[in-house]
């Protein structure tokens, strides 16, 4: 019988030599995973599915995700992410441990790193469970060949098996992970069926006196020539009660994956996206990226112009905010604050790029606002302490996450309603709810179903556009970056609003900030480059200027 440990070796080995690493890359493991030039992701992709085989193995055999996409990059660049058991991203604390092995500069290399990391963290290769590793990919041209890079990766750990499910949005498939672990039905028609039943039944639940006009069904959306506009098109003409226009749709020849489009264009350039123009004016937008993980709406206001009316994702979360917000009144009664029917610690979660005037919105509702460090993981993270936790960042990407607690406790308070108020307001909101936490993505922003319930809170509130944008004004805000010799002599803390090092930079941009209305700035060291990025704001864009400028020279002259 085979030694089992020769068995292991023999398959790292080979597989590592199908896809050595070339002289002088070096990969890097983030939020947005792995990514760089697609023809030269190979190494890094099969490597990465070695870690997600582990990952799989040191989760007793549950079933984890690897998706092959660059979200909102150029068409010519390409990336890896891996998916935890629970839908969410990979641990971080596995993230060196993905830079070790990607960066790993010869087979032998690799594959002392692979036998150490599994003895260090118990895995037993070669004789224990068996695991699972879910694949998916964009529409990108080099997917299918860095598809074959993963599958020789995952196959190289004895046992592991890849389960292609095809070309998919990012969130479909940590939706289809999440569901598997749970022993839910996980299938692309599953997460379709389960997304358009649940707007269906929120459609339903919009009061009598509330139906819309037709302008107000109607949606023209920028699929960013990507994967989303692709399955939106698949599933457009079930979503009754919404008429929806797919541009940039991701058919061939329509135009090029994020050239000029998507939510990450419309969001920073906050000008039309290709293929929009006069005939499209006062019609609600919407914009996805390339991946669909991004969500951003917009208006064009006039013929001559390409600047448009946007709404990013502080203004989506407010939106949510209010909605759910309604129907715990409605259930617990508004003035209600003892003897609650269904208690409920509801918060919201921002970064320090956050419009000032979306968070004063948010505490002047009387909401809880938390604040992170920069990045959908630790948003994710703090989102997860609540019953109900809202995230978004500016960019589009959130969600709205319910605790399994209190999905338990709403069903039971739904099924004694139904039999003693069926019908009644407050029954109707607790079916809300329910219809709402089936809607969107519980595992990561999902453009696709957070497009679905946005629609469905606006015909419910039977709110324009225009409504919408009048929640409240954005403060000016100015983005800046300063090169430094060392990024890392910047230290901040408070959720990176406040610098602790080096010792009187605060101080510095304190007194700036004092000087105008409504002014905030913070400093923040870059993840990957050697740059601080400075943002600040104002109530006018002059003073938002000036203030960046101030604060960036004290950055230059103390750093630089």
């Amino acid at each position: 019988m085979a030694d089992p440990g020769v068995e292991q070796r023999a398959a790292l080995l080979a597989a590592a030599s199908v896809f050595p690493l070339p002289d002088g890359a070096r990969f890097s493991y983030g939020t947005a995973g792995f990514r760089a030039e697609g023809s030269t992701m190979a190494p890094a992709v099969c490597r990465a599915g070695i870690v997600a085989a582990l990952r799989s193995l040191k989760l007793g055999g549950a079933s984890v995700g690897l998706v092959i996409t660059a979200s909102h990059n150029p068409v010519g660049d390409n990336g890896v992410k891996i998916v935890d058991a629970d839908g969410g991203m990979m641990s971080q604390a596995w993230e060196p441990f993905s830079d070790a092995l990607a960066n790993a500069p010869s087979p032998e290399a690799l594959v002392e790193l692979v036998l150490q990391f599994a003895k260090d963290e118990g895995i037993t290769l070669g004789g224990g469970p068996s695991a699972q590793v879910l694949l998916a990919r964009d529409t990108r041209p080099t997917g299918e060949y860095l598809l074959d890079a993963a599958v020789k990766g995952i196959n190289a750990i004895i046992g592991a098996t890849a389960l292609d499910m095809g070309i998919l949005t990012t969130p479909q498939l940590h939706w289809m992970v999440r569901s598997k672990n749970k022993s839910l039905k996980a299938s692309e028609e599953d997460y379709f069926t389960q997304v358009t039943e649940s707007f269906r039944h929120l459609l339903e639940l919009v009061p009598d006196d509330k139906y819309g006009d037709e302008l107000n069904k109607k949606l023209i959306v920028d699929g960013a020539n990507g994967i989303g506009g692709l399955k939106l098109e698949e599933i457009k003409t079930k979503l009754t009660g919404l008429h929806i226009h797919v541009k940039n749709s991701g058919k061939e020849g329509e135009g090029i994956l994020n050239e000029s489009c998507g939510a990450d264009f419309v969001q920073k350039e906050k000008v039309l996206p290709l293929g929009f123009g006069p005939e499209d004016i006062d019609v609600r937008c919407a914009s996805f990226d390339g991946d669909a993980d991004r969500l951003v709406y917009f208006r064009i206001t006039s013929p001559g112009n390409t600047t448009i009316d946007l709404v990013d994702g502080d203004k989506i979360l407010s939106l949510f905010v209010l909605f759910i917000r309604e129907q715990l009144d409605a259930i617990n009664g508004k003035d209600n604050q003892e003897n609650k029917v269904l208690p409920t610690r509801f918060g919201v979660v921002q970064t320090a790029y956050a419009n000032g005037a979306s968070t004063e919105f948010l505490k002047n509702l009387g909401l809880e606002v938390a604040f992170t460090s920069t990045g959908v993981k630790y948003l994710h993270k703090k989102a997860l302490e609540y019953d109900i936790g809202i995230y978004f960042e500016a960019n589009g990407h959130g969600t709205v996450l319910f605790s399994d607690e209190f999905i338990s406790r709403l069903e039971s308070l739904t099924t004694k309603l139904s039999s003693i108020a069926t019908g009644s307001a407050q029954h109707q909101a607790a079916l809300r709810l329910l219809a709402t936490s089936q809607l969107i993505n519980q595992a990561v922003g999902d453009a696709l179903s957070g497009m679905l319930l946005v629609e469905a809170v606006l015909q419910h509130k039977r709110w324009s556009f225009q409504n919408w944008c009048d929640l409240y004004t954005d403060l000016p805000s100015k983005q800046l970056k300063v090169k430094v010799k060392d990024r890392t002599s910047i230290v901040t803390t408070d959720a990176e609003r406040r610098v602790c090092q080096p010792s009187g930079l605060q101080e510095l941009i304190d007194t700036e900030v004092a000087n105008y209305c409504h002014g905030r700035c913070f400093v923040r060291p870059s993840g990957t480059e050697d740059v601080v990025r400075v943002y600040a704001e104002a109530s006018t864009m002059e003073a938002c200027d000036i203030l960046a400028k101030s604060v960036a020279q004290h950055v230059e002259r103390i750093l630089g």
